[in-house]
C-alpha cells in the first residue's frame, strides 16, 4: 500500500494506492486539513512594480488571470469595444494570451501599460 497527498483545486486529499499484479486497485479520498504556512512577502522594489493611475470607479475591472508581461495594448483609452473583443495581450511563459472585454463598453483606463508585469489579480483595463 503506498500513501500520497494530492491537492484539487486548493483541497488536500490523502491518498492509499494498492498494487496488485498490474492491475489498479480502487482508490480511497478523504480530505485531510492541511496546515497553511503563513509567510510574509518581501517588499517588492518600487522600481520593479508597474505604475498605474488610481482606478476609474464605476466601470468593470479586468483582471490578469495569470502572471506575466503586457505585450501589447490593442483598444486605448476612449475606445468603444464589444463584448469577447480584444483589448491587450498578456504574454505569459512564452505565449501571447488575448485579454477580452467581457461586457460591451468603452475602454475608460487603461491601468497596465506595455512592457508592464502583471501579476494574477491585478487591473489590467476598467471598462464602462
Amino acid at each position: 500500500m503506498r500513501k500520497f497527498n494530492i491537492t484539487v483545486n486548493g483541497k488536500t486529499y490523502e491518498v492509499e494506492v494498492e498494487e496488485v499484479g498490474g492491475v489498479a486497485a480502487p482508490v480511497r479520498m478523504a480530505p485531510i486539513s492541511a496546515p497553511k504556512a503563513s509567510v510574509p512577502a518581501a517588499p517588492t522594489p518600487a522600481a520593479a512594480q508597474p505604475k498605474t493611475q488610481a482606478p476609474v470607479t464605476g466601470g468593470e475591472s479586468v483582471t490578469a488571470p495569470m502572471p506575466g508581461k503586457v505585450f501589447k495594448v490593442i483598444k486605448g483609452e476612449g475606445t468603444q469595444v464589444k463584448n469577447g473583443e480584444v483589448v491587450m495581450i498578456l504574454e505569459a511563459m512564452k505565449m501571447e494570451n488575448e485579454i477580452t472585454a467581457p461586457v460591451d463598453g468603452t475602454v475608460q483606463q487603461i491601468t497596465a501599460k506595455e512592457g508592464a508585469a502583471v501579476n494574477p489579480g491585478d487591473v489590467l483595463f476598467i471598462i464602462g
